[in-house]
């Protein structure tokens, strides 16, 4: 029984190292659309979106809603894409830092309110993002390969 179940567990592990690239890419893919339509919403209705931000206290709220704004549309896209994966990770996590910092914190009461956050979670994606890269499957790795650069997978 014991063979049975390690040999079973060594295939099972083989199939899933084989199609590793496939984790991130439906995440980014998943996750860049969520931001970009997000993006498209808040730029659609720019002047909506400023308001909430005159409400949060946010300075400069009209020029401050727009970079979140486009920041989101666009940084969706890239990710969806996987083109400069890491970098649009540095603009999505000071936007989920602002997000945290001046908007969500005042309704969060202790440890386990912070890690409930939306905010919260989506910022560990984007650090994810950050550290792990596009992954195999991405516009990164295609211009990696074409400038010569060597990257781990």
């Amino acid at each position: 029984m014991q063979r049975f179940i390690a040999d079973n567990a060594t295939r099972v592990l083989a199939m899933l190292h084989r199609v590793r690239w496939l984790g991130p890419l439906v995440m980014r893919v998943v996750f860049g659309y969520f931001w970009l339509e997000t993006g498209i919403a808040k730029v659609q209705n720019i002047a909506g979106f400023t308001q909430r931000f005159v409400g949060w206290g946010i300075p400069f709220p009209a020029f401050s809603a727009t970079l979140s704004a486009w920041t989101e549309l666009i940084g969706g896209l890239l990710l969806m894409l996987g083109l400069f994966t890491r970098l649009v990770c540095v603009p999505m996590l000071i936007n989920m830092a602002v997000a945290v910092t001046l908007v969500v914190s005042s309704n969060l009461m202790g440890l386990d309110d912070y890690v409930e956050a939306d905010e919260v979670v989506y910022s560990l994606i984007f650090l994810w993002l950050l550290i792990a890269g596009p992954g195999k499957v991405s516009v990164d790795t295609l211009l990696a390969r074409w400038l010569g650069i060597r990257t781990q997978s």
